[in-house]
């Protein structure tokens, strides 16, 4: 018989053996229409000198536009405009840390990125290659970083992705599409002004928007859920549902979007993301497909892991008009299909989310095939 002692010491046992995570949040933030202005103010008193810039990794759509005028530069500031025309690489990272080690004596004072997803996880990229040795795809993974990254600010001009407040930057390797998720990955600071998404396109709108619907769908369904990621995620997907469902001022729709991606990011940060970001990924790997347009692909056939996700989907989809792509996976080889397959199983944590510890049994490669096929 165990005595009450005995369940004393097992009580104590067993609440030891649970560790929570301890992740990092964005420790400032500024949000609001024309918080831009305040560029300057809030960089000003992180400028180490006059020799000491701040680099402006910038999407270079902005390059002939009113926005440049507004950067707050300084002495020997730099700005470096970048398309986001395909996702962010690995390499690509590796060339603007030797452009920028080169052209400065000095370490700069911080990093910038202003855009969409691909320029924010540049930026996030750069900083910690500035402060950590060796070429990017070395960090790609889970707590491979080990000294803080330079001090890096994002500031979104298209709302969805949530890589304003995420832990990861997803980048594309030699070998794998995959994050550099670390506690040094997060921004110290972001900007979130609605009047920088005035001229996204409607299509990248909807694509990007998405990716936050999505977000919050695998999250609030998977199996990594707990009322941290649960609350977030909830409010993510009420926000997405005014958004893409009901007839609001553009206005209104610009700043509920915008933290509707907020709270995405932050409910997969204590989450997961799920089968839709898996799948994608092996996209984005092997044919260069957006993230937010893969997800679509992906998702809209997904009615059997989330049926009351898709079926939503589809009334947005039906209500703003958006043709997604067709046919992509048409004339591939086995050999293509293998290393779509390969990347997308290779993300554990997705699939164990989205169908538990025995998902290995249920997603099988064929059946994983068969899925892609649908596209």
């Amino acid at each position: 018989m165990k005595t009450e002692s005995n369940l004393k010491k097992e009580e104590i046992t067993s609440h030891q053996k649970t560790v929570y995570r301890n992740f990092p949040m964005v420790p400032r933030v500024v949000f609001g229409q024309g918080s831009f202005s305040q560029l300057g103010e809030i960089l000003l008193p992180k400028r180490k000198n006059a020799d000491a810039p701040f680099i402006f990794l910038i999407d270079d759509y902005f390059e002939t536009r009113d926005l440049v005028a507004q950067i707050p530069l300084m002495f020997n500031d730099k700005i470096i405009f970048v398309s986001a025309d395909e996702e962010p690489k690995t390499a690509q990272v590796d060339a603007l840390v030797k452009m920028i080690k080169e052209e400065y004596d000095e370490q700069p004072s911080g990093i910038i990125g202003i855009g969409g997803g691909t320029l924010l996880d540049l930026a996030k990229a750069v900083a910690i290659l500035l402060s950590n040795k060796g070429l990017a795809e070395k960090y790609q993974g889970w707590d491979l970083v080990h000294k803080p990254a330079l001090y890096h600010v994002g500031i979104p001009t298209i709302s969805g992705t949530g890589a304003e407040v995420s832990r990861t930057t997803v980048l594309l390797g030699p070998e794998k599409k995959l994050g550099i998720n670390s506690d040094y990955t997060t921004y110290d600071q972001v900007l979130l002004d609605p009047d920088l998404t005035k001229t996204v396109p409607k299509e990248q709108w909807f694509y990007t928007g998405m990716d936050c619907y999505i977000h919050c769908i695998e999250s609030l369904t998977g199996t990594y859920l707990n009322a941290f990621s649960q609350s977030y995620g909830e409010k993510a997907l009420e926000l997405c549902k005014d958004v893409f469902l009901e007839d609001i001022p553009d206005e209104e729709s610009r700043d509920k979007l915008m933290m509707a991606s907020w709270h995405g990011g932050m409910s997969i940060a204590y989450s997961q993301v799920g089968i839709a970001h898996a799948m994608s990924y092996g996209l984005s790997y092997l044919l260069g497909i957006k993230h937010g347009v893969g997800n679509c692909m992906v998702f809209q056939h997904l009615e059997e892991f989330y049926p009351e996700g898709v079926a939503l989907f589809k009334k947005m989809v039906e209500k703003h008009a958006i043709n997604i792509p067709k046919d992509v996976c048409a004339n591939l080889t086995q050999t293509d299909f293998d290393v779509m397959i390969n990347v997308a199983l290779g993300l554990d944590a997705l699939w164990e989310n989205a169908l538990g510890k025995e998902w290995k049994s249920i997603m099988t490669p064929e059946r994983l095939q068969a899925l892609y096929q649908k596209m």
